[in-house]
């Protein structure tokens, strides 16, 4: 079996990404066991200034994830993920259902570039939604799972007063008694709102003049996970983790001169760090 402390390592390592990574969907845990647990985790990594920026920092950052009385819950960043659909013991299929809700701090802080800080900062973004999708256990080979999920996410504080769609794939497995990976796949769909506020530029400031005229979609990621207990109780003490994504700005996004101009549409992050779970 596979401790929970592996199962936050894709939402430490994506939470620590701040703006960024709150925008992506990290792959669900595995299969959840009966009783009561809680992760805690830090770590430390390199992520973009703001979405679509050229520019890296180093962020650190925690999280908590759990499950308690069969309801299991997630601290991605600032995004609490949870799951109210109770897991049949042996049951090859399991359904993902729960509310979502998300801090969006994206350019609410200092930008490095003085072109995108000419823009101004932007509101920080309550959201909340709902996550929904089904995992597969014992696909390609018996230890292996697949899950597909769809989040949704709507602003509630006038921000950008808009909504992000985010459907997700994920294939994970362990490759030996104490290691695991996962390869997850995701792509961002937003509204009208959040193109305007975040990738549109008014007239009279250093970056030309551009407007998204409607919401699309706007990225797709990719990201690689490795984990290793460190401890000999698969359900407890320290793990180990590292991991690696990229992302791709897509179509009038990766237009925009917040990316073309003053940054890039190629997005990479890359985290490293420890989770203890009881």
């Amino acid at each position: 079996m596979i401790k929970s402390a592996l199962c936050v390592s894709v939402t430490l390592a994506l939470g620590l990404a701040g703006p960024v990574a709150a925008q992506e969907a990290p792959p669900r845990s595995p299969p959840a066991r009966s009783g009561d647990q809680l992760t805690i985790g830090f770590g430390l990594g390199a992520a973009p200034d703001y979405e679509g920026s050229d520019d890296y920092r180093l962020q650190p950052g925690g999280v908590v994830q759990g499950r308690v009385s069969g309801i299991e819950f997630q601290m991605r960043g600032l995004n609490l993920y949870t799951d109210l659909v109770p897991d049949k013991p042996g049951s090859k299929v399991r359904f993902i259902l729960g509310p979502v809700v998300q801090l969006r701090l994206e350019r609410n802080d200092e930008i490095d570039d003085p072109r995108v800080a000419q823009l101004g900062q932007r509101k920080t973004a309550f959201e909340v939604g709902a996550n929904v999708g089904v995992s597969f256990r014992g696909v390609l080979i018996p230890p292996a799972s697949l899950s597909v999920e769809l989040a949704y996410l709507r602003d509630v504080t006038n921000a950008h007063d808009s909504y992000t769609l985010t459907p997700s794939v994920a294939l994970s497995s362990p490759v030996s008694q104490r290691a695991f990976a996962r390869l997850g796949v995701s792509a961002d769909y937003v509204g009208k709102g959040f193109a305007r506020t975040y990738f549109d530029v008014g007239p009279g400031n250093v970056l030309a003049p551009y407007s998204t005229n409607g919401g699309g979609w706007k990225s797709a990621s990719a990201s690689l996970l490795y984990t290793r207990d460190l401890g000999g109780d698969p359900r407890k003490g320290l793990g180990l983790f590292t991991i690696a994504s990229y992302k791709r700005m897509l179509g009038k996004f990766a237009d925009s001169p917040v990316v073309r101009e003053a940054g890039s549409a190629n997005q990479a992050f890359a985290v490293a760090g420890l989770s203890y779970s009881f």
